[in-house]
C-alpha cells in the first residue's frame, strides 16, 4: 500500500507542532494580540470614523489595506457595517435601533450581538437608506462583497501554515474578537454600564478611561455626544489609541482628520449671562448638563442621608440611579418611585425642576437669541436666589463659560 518516508512524517509532525515560524506558545499568543489589534484598529479607523461618520479622510493606501484586512479577519462588508452603525445613531435606544440593550435586553446584546448584526445586514431598506458613500468598485463587488466568507477561510489557511495546530486557536480568537468586543461589549455594555462625561440624548457610557484592546471605542459616551469627531478622548485621563494611529497617519500624509471635540473653557464670572454666554452654553450643553447631573447626584445622596423621614429602600435606590437623568430617559416602571422621592427631598425636587427649565432654554425654538439670553439670565438669578449652594455654585460657573 502507500507509505511515507520517515523524514516526510517528521516534517509533517514538526509543522503541526510549530508551523512554518516555529514560534513558542508565548510568541503565538503575542502574535494573536497583534493580529486582533490590527483588526480593531481597522474597525475604529476605517469602518467607524472614516466610513460611517466621515470624521477623517483616508489615503487610498491605508483605506484599501484596512478593507483587505477586514475581509481576511472578519468577513464584514463595508456597506453593511456602515449602514447598520448609521442606523444605530439615527434610531438610538428606539425600537428600530439594530442593537440596543434597552430594546433587545443587555444579555442578548452581550451574547448575541453578532447575530443581531447579521440579521440587520439582510435588511435591504437599512442598506439602501444608510449605506450611501461606501465603496462600490470592481474589487468590492467581485471579491469583498461577493465572497465575504472566503477571506476568513484564507485567514485560517494562513494561520495554520504559520503557527501549525495552534493556528486554529489563533484563528478562533480572531473570529471571536469583533463579535465579542464590538457587537457585544461596545454595543451592549457601552449603553448600560460606565461613566458619562456628557448628558447625551441617549444612554451611551464610557467603559474605561484608558483602553487599548478596543482601540478607543470604549469611550462610547464621548463618541455619541460628538459622533463626527475623529478623536474620542476628551479628558486628560482618557486615552484613545485609535486617535494616536490617526495622528501618525496624518504625519506621513495618509490621513486628514476633519473634526475634534469642542473644549469647554472658563473665563471670569460675568455679572450676568449674556448672548456670548448663551452661545458657549449651548455649544457645550452636553457637558453643562453632565456637570449638573453630577451636582444633582451628590445632592440626592446628601439629602437621603440627612432626611428625617427616610424613603423606602426601593425608592432611595431609584432616586440614586435615575433622578439625575432626563425624564424621557427614565423607565416608566420607576417614575412613581421618583415622584415619592421628590416629595420627601425638597432640595432635590427644586434641582430636578430647574434642570428641566435650563434644558428648555436651548430646546425653545420660539424665542430669538436675545430672548434666550434673557431666559438664561433669569434662570441664573433664580438659581442663585434659591438658597441651595449647589445651584448657586453651578450658576456662577455657568456665567464663566466662554466659547
Amino acid at each position: 500500500m502507500f507509505g511515507f518516508d520517515n523524514a516526510v512524517v517528521d516534517a509533517l509532525l514538526t509543522w503541526l507542532s510549530d508551523g512554518l515560524l516555529g514560534w513558542s506558545g508565548w510568541q503565538v499568543f503575542l502574535a494573536a494580540l497583534v493580529l486582533t489589534h490590527i483588526t480593531i484598529a481597522s474597525v475604529t479607523i476605517y469602518l467607524h470614523r472614516h466610513s460611517a461618520h466621515r470624521s477623517l479622510d483616508l489615503h487610498p493606501i491605508p483605506a484599501h489595506f484596512f478593507r483587505f484586512w477586514l475581509w481576511l479577519t472578519t468577513g464584514m462588508v463595508t456597506k453593511e457595517w456602515t449602514a447598520i452603525h448609521r442606523k444605530h445613531h439615527a434610531k438610538c435606544e428606539q425600537a428600530d435601533d439594530p442593537h440596543s440593550p434597552y430594546v433587545y435586553g443587555i444579555r442578548n446584546v452581550l451574547l448575541k450581538g453578532a447575530e443581531l448584526y447579521r440579521a440587520e445586514a439582510k435588511n435591504e431598506d437599512t442598506l439602501s437608506r444608510y449605506g450611501h458613500g461606501t465603496p462600490n468598485d470592481w474589487i468590492e463587488r467581485n471579491l469583498y462583497t461577493r465572497y465575504s466568507w472566503q477571506g476568513v477561510a484564507l485567514m485560517l489557511i494562513i494561520d495554520l501554515a504559520l503557527f501549525g495546530a495552534l493556528g486554529l486557536t489563533v484563528w478562533a480568537v480572531q473570529m471571536a474578537w469583533i463579535p465579542v468586543t464590538a457587537a457585544g461589549i461596545i454595543n451592549g455594555a457601552g449603553h448600560y454600564w460606565g461613566y458619562r462625561n456628557f448628558e447625551a440624548t441617549d444612554a451611551s457610557t464610557n467603559l474605561v478611561p484608558w483602553g487599548i484592546l478596543i482601540g478607543g471605542e470604549e469611550l462610547h459616551n464621548n463618541h455619541h455626544t460628538y459622533p463626527t469627531s475623529a478623536k474620542l478622548s476628551v479628558k486628560a485621563y482618557e486615552f484613545d489609541i485609535g486617535w494616536l494611529y490617526i495622528r501618525l497617519l496624518e504625519m506621513v500624509g495618509l490621513a486628514t482628520p476633519k473634526k475634534t471635540p469642542p473644549r469647554m473653557a472658563y473665563g471670569i464670572i460675568k455679572p450676568v449671562a449674556d448672548e456670548k454666554t448663551l452661545e458657549a452654553v449651548i455649544a457645550n450643553r452636553y457637558e453643562v448638563m453632565a456637570n449638573y447631573a453630577r451636582e444633582l447626584r451628590a445632592t440626592v445622596r446628601q439629602e437621603l442621608a440627612s432626611v428625617k423621614s427616610a424613603p423606602a429602600d426601593a425608592v432611595a435606590a431609584a432616586a440614586r440611579r435615575w433622578m439625575h437623568r432626563d425624564n424621557e430617559k427614565v423607565p416608566q416602571s420607576v417614575q412613581a418611585q421618583l415622584d415619592q422621592a421628590r416629595a420627601l427631598l425638597p432640595t432635590t425636587d427644586t434641582m430636578v425642576r430647574m434642570r428641566e427649565e435650563l434644558r428648555q432654554i436651548w430646546l425653545n425654538t420660539s424665542h430669538n437669541r436675545a430672548q434666550l439670553a434673557q431666559d438664561l439670565q433669569a434662570w441664573c438669578k433664580r438659581a442663585e436666589d434659591s438658597g441651595i449652594a449647589a445651584l448657586r455654585d453651578f450658576s456662577q460657573h455657568l456665567r464663566a463659560v466662554r466659547a
